[in-house]
């Protein structure tokens, strides 16, 4: 993290990805210093939540330094947070690209836009690579850490910037646009719709006015085309400059390492930078431990665990029953996680062996015995990722 201006976490739903980004996200800002901003591309709105904050929209929110001095941290920098507000950057997206005022006033007035671009395929993941490049274009921030919506869909993420320009480039949208390229605003209506069979069903469908404003709208469009391609190569140079990071997170569940081991191919074959592979909710050494198994194997046996309790307390009177049933259920509990821990280890060899996913660093994070809803949970997450030495 010291040496990276962004860096992207990635992962499937669930894995508790959102968590991580804010936990390293803290821990930056509270022992590398800076100014640093956890940016969240996800819908699913959980940043707040994870912060301890309210209200968090495009606009980057300060967590102050009193939140920290409550967990008894001083930090050496500042963190921010910053949830994607679609509508918002789209607007100043237009605002930015269209030729004049008059033409983005046009662009933004019209019927289909809203349900355009909060509809339109990619159209989330476009606008979340341009938010990001403008941030980072800014200066403002010395670390910037993006959550980014589940796997599947941050493959999206990655390619918005090229399909969106190669749509709005595209040979479909010129067919669309031609009746209005041809007759002009004020002589589009009068294009002889019968003589393209395409125009005359469309119009019998859909009404000559909903042609025209569709037509207006990505006629207007259009006109920011070499804005949204030139942005696209920005952007597809910056996520691939030295400066920038992947961190792909899961548990070491079966589906989930499928899901990330599915991402780190597919980020080396794209040519990323993958930084990190964190194992977050992962079982305790102790419970492979063979004596503390010894001891839990003891506990099931009646003979064993009540003899071992009047032992210990030999002036204590048991109903000999209930503490039968209490040290099965124990015993049985700790050997079952006792065979999901060792899974865990022989996948985790695996990883760091044979089918090592490429990561420069995995790192392990704990099964906590509570959910994270604050910031000194998750400075406590943060301090298990960031370990000194962890390879």
């Amino acid at each position: 993290m010291a040496s990276k201006e962004i860096a992207v976490f990635c992962g499937s739903g669930g894995v508790g990805k959102t968590t991580m980004a804010a936990a390293v996200a803290a821990m930056s800002a509270a022992e590398l210093g800076g100014r640093v901003l956890v940016l969240t591309v996800d819908p699913a709105r959980r940043l707040a939540t994870a912060l301890g904050l309210s209200g968090i929209g495009n606009v980057e929110t300060e967590v102050g330094s009193e939140v920290f001095a409550a967990c008894g941290v001083r930090p050496r920098g500042q963190l921010f947070a910053a949830m994607l507000d679609t509508k918002r950057s789209w607007d100043d997206l237009v605002r930015r690209y269209a030729p004049d005022a008059e033409t983005a006033y046009e662009i933004l007035a019209n019927p289909l836009y809203v349900n355009i671009t909060s509809r339109f395929v990619n159209a989330h993941e476009y606008i979340a690579m341009e938010r990001l490049y403008e941030i980072h274009a800014s200066g403002k921030y010395d670390l910037i850490i993006v959550d980014t919506p589940p796997t599947r869909s941050a493959l999206d993420f990655l390619d918005a910037p090229k399909r969106i320009a190669e749509f709005f480039g595209g040979r479909f949208l010129k067919f669309l646009t031609l009746p209005y390229r041809a007759g002009g605003r004020a002589g589009a209506i009068a294009v002889d719709f019968a003589a393209r069979p395409f125009y005359r069903i469309a119009d019998r469908v859909l009404g000559s006015e909903f042609m025209k404003q569709l037509g207006e709208f990505f006629l207007h469009f259009q006109t920011m085309n070499a804005g949204f391609v030139q942005r696209a190569r920005e952007v597809d140079r910056l996520l691939h400059d030295g400066r920038t990071t992947f961190a792909v997170v899961t548990t070491l569940e079966s589906v989930p390492l499928r899901e990330a081991e599915f991402f780190c191919a597919k980020l080396q074959e794209y040519g990323f930078d993958l930084g990190a592979m964190i194992l977050n909710r992962v079982l305790p050494g102790y419970f492979t431990d063979p004596d503390v198994l010894d001891a839990a194997v003891g506990l099931s046996n009646p003979a064993v665990g009540v003899q071992a309790l009047e032992d210990a307390f030999p002036e204590s009177r048991w109903d000999s029953d209930l503490v039968t049933n209490v040290l099965r259920s124990v015993g049985e509990s700790y050997r079952n996680f006792s065979i999901v821990a060792s899974r865990e280890q022989e996948q985790f060899r695996n990883l760091t062996g044979r089918n090592n996913p490429g990561a420069e660093v995995i790192a392990t994070v704990p099964q906590l015995s509570s959910d994270v809803a604050d910031l000194a949970g998750l400075l406590r997450i943060g301090r298990a990722v960031m370990a000194p030495g962890r390879r």
